[in-house]
């Protein structure tokens, strides 16, 4: 298992929103979460300063591949194309992500 997290900014006027969506997220979309190897799938929203820090557990043996199996699913790309215009991206995210990867630097059992 190797355990992944990630931040992105949340524009002021859509938390609730974002809150709403995530209260009740698509079924198929959990079910592609699953089929991905992703596990404690958590988002975390910090105010006033409007950031949002993801976490998640992969038990799979290669992300890529089923990262870029969730990219492709239909009803995923549904659910990003809501989500994402609530976003609000870091300046300073590598080239190719929308949420900002972060580097781990403590963790105990």
């Amino acid at each position: 298992m190797k355990r992944y997290a990630s931040v992105i900014g949340i524009r002021p006027e859509a938390i609730a929103e974002y809150k709403r969506l995530h209260a009740a997220v698509w079924p198929d979309v959990l079910k592609q979460i699953k089929a991905s190897n992703i596990s404690n799938y958590s988002i975390y929203l910090k105010e006033p300063e409007n950031l949002m820090f993801a976490y998640y557990e992969y038990h799979g043996t290669d992300h890529d591949a089923d990262m870029a199996a969730m990219a492709a699913d239909p009803r995923t790309q549904e659910w990003w194309a809501v989500c994402m215009p609530l976003q609000a991206p870091l300046g300073t995210r590598r080239d190719g992500e929308w949420w900002a990867a972060m580097e781990e630097v403590f963790h105990t059992d």
